[in-house]
C-alpha cells in the first residue's frame, strides 16, 4: 500500500508550500522572483525547494532563455495544469463550502490541546 497511486497522489499536498506555487502559476509563466512576491511569506529556501519537487514530478517546468541578463521562468505543465484544474480546483471548492466547519473544528480543538 506504500507505493500505490493514492499515496502518489496525496504526497502532492503534503508539503505546504507545493499547492501555493501551483496556484500563483495558474494564471501563466512566472519569474523566480515574481513568483515569491505573488505568494508572500515564502523563504527563499522553501521557494527552491518546492520548485524542485514540483519539477521532479513533472508538475513544472523551468525554462531558460538565451538573453543578457539570462531569464529563466518556471511554468506548469500540462500535467501540472491537470493537477491545478482537478484536484486542487475540487479541494478550493470544498473549502469555500465547509472552510467555517472546519475553522470551527478546529477552534473547538485548541483548548483541549493549548497546555501541550
Amino acid at each position: 500500500m506504500a507505493d500505490c497511486r493514492l499515496r502518489m497522489g496525496t504526497d502532492l499536498f503534503a508539503h505546504v508550500w507545493d499547492p501555493v506555487v501551483l496556484a500563483a502559476l495558474t494564471v501563466g509563466p512566472r519569474r523566480r522572483r515574481a513568483l515569491r512576491a505573488q505568494i508572500g511569506g515564502i523563504s527563499d529556501k522553501a521557494l527552491t525547494e518546492a520548485l524542485n519537487r514540483l519539477i521532479a514530478n513533472g508538475l513544472l517546468e523551468k525554462r531558460s532563455y538565451a538573453e543578457a541578463p539570462p531569464r529563466v521562468d518556471y511554468a506548469l505543465t500540462p500535467l501540472g495544469q491537470t493537477f491545478a484544474g482537478g484536484p486542487m480546483r475540487a479541494l478550493a471548492d470544498w473549502v469555500l463550502r465547509h472552510g467555517d466547519e472546519l475553522f470551527e473544528a478546529q477552534q473547538r480543538m485548541r483548548p483541549a490541546h493549548a497546555h501541550l
